[in-house]
């Protein structure tokens, strides 16, 4: 069978709008246009290229095995990981900045921390190198017929309202998805939206003395029950910090007298990187954002699919929003290769049986994190677990695989994650139930032998005792 690239000539060249030049839209347009698709790439914003400042999230990206084979297809892997900063551990630090080293996996298994703004800049120049490829800035969507391909924009420079057709509106517009909420109204659609207890707030650790303030090769984590604080290495040698917490405790910090006893209480040594004068600064600079988990089902119209946050809103926990939203496109492409744009119909059937239970389940496995994060880290239970599931996968690697690592360091369907993990859970309750039944068995056993020996019993608690 010819390749997609082969049977589209100029004259029948599909037209695909993608809505959306963040970072799921770019990429999009970029395999579109490797097929020789004719791609034009809608961005509400102006071009962030030649902005000072970005308005909206700055959380690091980090990186794992999914979105660097995203990348790795459209051979720009290298490219940008280069610019990502390496990180091995969870790097957790107690309120007396004593710092304990948790390793993510393996010894060579690391994520990439990478600057969102940097990424994105770096994807938009990738779009804009295929002749196919047309970037429209300052254009809002407006109305989507997501049946016929048609779509009014609203030029926000001009005021002007421009209409066009296309073969396949692909959806990138992010979780409050203009395109999404065309999908509704073509056809029925089960949507739901939860937003998480915590809100989020950015700080950041300036360089000292010219390099890192932390341990670089880490992600920093300040774990304290109903909050946290996060913070990723930087290429400039500070760190993106973020605190998470309940919109209630953001609200009783109202002064700068009370945003430094928090610190002082529960983050010092993070507020002696940041400065007492920039914490407050930065604090009190912006609200608070909210987090949002989104889910939907199908992910596609008739000329419609749907790729990242607005098809699967995921809260940042896991680490998996940009990661899942590039899967969502290497799926989708090895859905439409093996099959054809001939039967689009049947490939937009396909991407959503295939992937909508995949996103739910990692949005699920996200919001999970979110405890692990911010207390679990610190229990017995949770580090007594670690480490058996590294013994047990260090017996049987093929066969028991943690859960952080299946769902960052393989491409494992998120769906049979979960079951995998399920089955482990199980396995582990049984396994403690036979040895806790055995040994009652065994200690049962002794007493009847020794019943008629009563000092025999006094000796076995001896034994016990010591």
């Amino acid at each position: 069978m010819p390749s997609l690239i082969e049977t589209q000539t100029k004259d029948d060249k599909k037209k695909i709008a993608v809505c959306g030049a963040g970072l799921v839209g770019c990429l999009a347009a970029c395999y579109f246009a490797e097929r020789n698709y004719d791609v034009t790439l809608y961005e509400y914003r102006s071009d962030i290229r030649k902005m000072k400042v970005v308005v909206g999230r700055s959380i690091n990206m980090a990186m794992s095995v999914r979105g660097r084979e995203g990348l790795k297809r459209i051979n720009a892997e290298e490219a940008i990981t280069s610019k990502g900063i390496e990180m091995y551990t969870r790097m957790l630090h107690d309120t007396k900045g004593n710092m304990t080293s948790v390793p993510y996996g393996k010894s060579s298994q690391c994520i990439l921390s990478i600057d969102r703004r940097y990424l994105n800049e770096l994807l938009l120049n990738e779009a804009e190198k295929y002749p196919n490829v047309t970037l429209e800035f300052n254009h809002k969507v407006k109305k989507c017929n997501t049946n016929t391909g048609e779509i009014i924009f609203e030029n926000t420079s001009t005021g002007q309202e421009v209409k066009i057709n296309s073969d396949l509106v692909v959806g990138c517009d992010g979780s409050y998805s203009a395109v999404r909420q065309s999908l509704f109204k073509d056809k029925p659609v089960n949507f739901s939206q939860n937003y998480n207890s915590g809100y989020y707030s950015e700080l950041r650790i300036p360089p000292l003395n010219g390099t890192f303030a932390l341990p670089e090769k880490h992600l920093h984590i300040w774990p304290r029950g109903d909050f946290m604080l996060i913070a990723l290495p930087n290429q400039d040698f500070s760190f993106t910090c973020t605190l998470f917490m309940p919109l209630e405790m953001f609200d009783k910090l109202n002064s700068a007298e009370r945003v430094i006893d928090f610190f002082q209480e529960y983050f010092v040594d993070a507020m002696n990187l940041i400065g007492k004068e920039s914490l407050v600064e930065m604090y009190f600079s912006t609200r608070p954002s909210p987090l949002i988990s989104i889910k939907c089902d199908p992910h596609h119209g008739k000329k419609c699919v749907l790729f990242g946050d607005s098809a699967h809103a995921i809260v940042p926990f896991y680490g998996q929003g940009m990661n899942c939203a590039f899967e969502d496109v290497v799926v989708f492409f090895e859905i439409l290769d093996s099959m054809g744009f001939d039967n689009i119909d049947r490939v937009l059937e396909k991407y959503s049986h295939t992937r909508v239970p995949d996103a739910h389940a990692i949005c699920e496995l996200a919001v999970r994190n979110y405890d692990e994060m911010k207390y679990l880290v610190t229990t017995r239970g949770y580090k007594l677990r670690k480490k058996l599931d590294n013994f047990l996968n260090f017996l049987f690697p093929s066969s028991w695989v943690p859960l952080y690592t299946m769902v960052t360091f393989s491409r494992m369907r998120y769906s049979d994650v979960i079951d995998a993990r399920k089955k482990q859970d199980k396995i582990i309750r049984t396994t403690t139930w036979i040895t806790c039944l055995s040994m009652m068995a065994v200690f049962g056993f002794y007493i009847y032998k020794s019943r008629s020996n009563f000092s025999n019993i006094n000796n076995f608690f001896k034994i016990l005792r010591k």
